[in-house]
């Protein structure tokens, strides 16, 4: 192995251990390894300051901006607020239906928000009415937690390593939903059925909800109808993309700087409020990734990989799934889907079912993501916003959950992608 290989394999380690271990964030600890990247791969030769700069995927953290603007503005008119307490209310106060309220709509939300801005306002509803009817609020967190993991899984912007595989293999938002759309379903109900009987015990009794109108959260109603307009319009857009002949990132951009518009909300605000850890971290990984691409390492690697499956797409397809669902329990699944796309993609003209490959990586990257507390940010928020209620969950009690509904989840979608890509 080539010194400049096993250089940029060190830094690809220690930034993935740098994040494990927090510390710093992952955005600094992804920067720091883009800068290590490009000094050793410009002073060996392998790439020249040009060629480093293509690293970056510009279409990406476009696709990625523009949609987090458009959910800001959203949530500013609080329409996603409204959609889960009117959730809760229809519940009526029975455990039962109100737990699989707060999971249907956990899931349903992050099919567009990112995951940790669906955790926040999903968390701060659980937190009230569990409050307010006094009951055990871990259930539900957790449920809520492990079902927003799910959620995003579900469409190309529910989460950002849907939107970088979703890119780079070309999957359009209709093909997305084709590929995945009954699968998601179905995983919803199993994953759903799980969870009750793991925590059926500890819903609490019928009780009556107190009276409110979700509608009084509503603070700009000029905001919340126009947000309304602006989010089915992207939908709309995505779905057409083909036929406007403009790419998901145009799409996204363009309705961001229309929600700006119409909206009449302040940009510098919502500029403020927009996720760019996450930006930033994408940013600089790309260049660790790009680097180790040039030396042929993720080439070789891949060759490698799917040689073991001996031309069988039935198998490169439930390799893939599970070494990347394995791979993101225990690594930032946004690090995972940034390492296996180049992977994956070196085998678009090898004759395998590569659209059953790219559907295996997208489940595998998002359901790994709930197995552990660290596993991701929805996982950690959701331990510390119980931490923050000083309610206490040992860690064996959170892997036991975790680890039950992943296995559950990753068994069924090996199944799936048997059957939906005719794999036998």
């Amino acid at each position: 192995m080539d010194t400049i290989v096993i250089i940029l394999l060190l830094i690809y380690v220690l930034i993935i251990l740098i994040s494990i271990l927090g510390l710093t964030s992952m955005s600094v600890a992804a920067l720091i390894g883009a800068v290590l990247t490009a000094w050793f791969g410009i002073q060996y030769g392998i790439f020249d300051y040009e060629g480093a700069v293509g690293f970056v995927d510009f279409q990406l953290l476009a696709l990625l901006i523009g949609t987090m603007i458009v959910v800001e503005v959203a949530k500013r008119g609080g329409l996603f607020n409204v959609f889960a307490l009117y959730a809760i209310k229809i519940s009526g106060g029975h455990p039962a239906r109100l737990f699989v309220s707060i999971c249907v709509v956990s899931a349903l939300v992050s099919m567009f928000l990112s995951d940790p801005t669906a955790m926040l306002l999903v968390a701060a509803a659980t937190v009230t009415i569990t409050k307010l009817l006094k009951y055990d609020p871990t259930p539900y967190f957790l449920s809520a937690a492990i079902m927003i993991n799910l959620g995003g899984t579900s469409t190309l912007i529910g989460s950002v390593s849907n939107m970088i595989i979703g890119l780079e293999a070309e999957i359009t938002f209709l093909e997305f939903l084709s590929f995945l759309g009954i699968g998601e379903i179905m995983l919803w109900g199993i994953t759903i059925l799980a969870l009750y009987f793991i925590f059926r015990s500890r819903l609490g009794t019928k009780k009556s909800l107190p009276e409110y109108d979700p509608m009084e959260g509503v603070k700009d109603p000029q905001i919340f109808s126009r947000s309304i307009i602006i989010l089915v319009l992207l939908v709309i857009l995505f779905i057409s993309v083909d036929l406007i002949g403009v790419g998901p990132e145009a799409v996204a951009l363009g309705c961001g700087i229309l929600a700006l518009l119409v909206c009449r909300v302040d940009p510098a605000e919502i500029f403020r409020e927009l996720d760019w850890e996450t930006v930033f971290f994408i940013a600089g990984f790309m260049f660790i990734v790009g680097g180790l691409e040039q030396t042929q390492f993720l080439g070789d690697l891949s060759t490698q990989l799917f040689d073991f499956a001996g031309g069988s797409s039935l198998i490169a397809t439930q390799l893939t799934l599970w070494v990347s669902g394995g791979a993101s329990a225990f690594v930032s699944n946004i690090a995972v889907a940034l390492t296996f796309t180049p992977i994956v993609s070196a085998q678009a003209l090898s004759g395998l079912n590569i659209d059953a490959i790219w559907s295996a990586l997208i489940l595998g990257t998002n359901l790994g993501g709930a197995t552990t507390p660290f596993s991701g940010a929805v996982m950690m928020m959701a331990v510390g916003t119980l931490k923050r209620e000083k309610i206490e969950i040992h860690f064996s009690d959170f892997v036991k959950v975790g680890v039950i509904t992943t296995l559950i989840q990753l068994a069924f979608s090996s199944i799936y992608l048997i059957f939906r890509f005719g794999l036998m």
